[in-house]
């Protein structure tokens, strides 16, 4: 009987010692649960999916603070050239701090001089250009940007690592690659249907266009590839012949008014 009596206690207490071991196992198995969820949690909030207005337009409205992405190539065809443009309606003002109206006539002719003076600074200093597209937009991350889509990505790169130690317009150029290559893509379908009912301060974007004459002379010029900075300044003056045969002439003191004001606005642009 009393040996029946030890081998109960002794099983008893094996059987608690036992118990005791897997409680243990069982804490650290709950702990080491714990930390893995704390290792998860900590790597799925650091994860971020790409935004997808970045990697069309290459902006985006909410910038650094965006809660997605901004996945900046490391190469491609295209550049941007932020906040370059500066269109003259939007900031003619007189001495006296009123605004001043800008014809459509001299909104155009300040256009197309901006537009042939980049691109072709880009084609005589880096390399050949496939298409060059300007944002007519009004929000802070889209306005005044020129997108510059070179045929090489070489080309791109070295434009970018230089221009962005020189300025523009009196202010510094701000130039990175860019994900955009279907401009087709990040274009506001709506807007060129004349239909975009969210302005200027649209999301996608807004390509302002130059004049048809210009358009075949810079894109034709590939053809010919005559050269250089004669070329620019005679399709300079070839455009502003037509354009004073096409407003009925008037003299050539009207005509060579416009050229000093056009020489003035240039001079204190500063440009390249």
């Amino acid at each position: 009987m009393l040996l029946f009596s030890k081998l109960d206690h002794l099983m008893e207490s094996c059987t608690f010692h036992l118990f005791c071991i897997w409680v243990h196992e069982c804490e650290l198995m709950y702990l080491a649960s714990c930390a893995f969820q704390d290792c998860l949690a900590s790597y799925f909030s650091s994860f971020r999916v790409n935004c997808s207005f970045y990697f069309k337009i290459g902006a985006c409205r909410h910038g650094d603070r965006c809660s997605r992405l901004h996945n900046k190539p490391t190469f491609s065809q295209t550049i941007a050239l932020l906040n370059i443009y500066r269109n003259p309606q939007n900031t003619a003002q007189s001495a006296d701090g009123l605004r001043c109206a800008v014809s459509d006539v001299e909104m155009q002719e300040h256009y197309d001089e901006f537009f042939e003076e980049v691109f072709t600074e880009m084609e005589e200093k880096y390399g050949e250009v496939e298409e060059m597209n300007v944002c007519d937009n009004l929000g802070d991350h889209l306005v005044g940007n020129v997108y510059v889509k070179f045929r090489r990505e070489e080309d791109a790169e070295k434009a970018v690592m230089d221009l962005n130690n020189r300025w523009f317009n009196g202010q510094p150029i701000h130039a990175e690659l860019s994900p955009v290559t279907d401009f087709r893509e990040a274009c506001c379908r709506q807007y060129e249907m004349g239909e975009c009912t969210r302005g200027g301060f649209c999301n996608f974007m807004h390509l302002k266009p130059i004049s048809r004459e210009l358009r075949r002379e810079l894109y034709g010029r590939r053809r010919k590839r005559g050269g250089g900075h004669h070329s620019r300044s005679r399709s300079r003056e070839r455009r502003s012949r037509s354009r004073d045969r096409g407003r009925g002439g008037g003299g050539g003191g009207g005509g060579r008014d416009r050229e000093r004001r056009r020489s003035r606005d240039r001079e204190r642009s500063g440009r390249f």
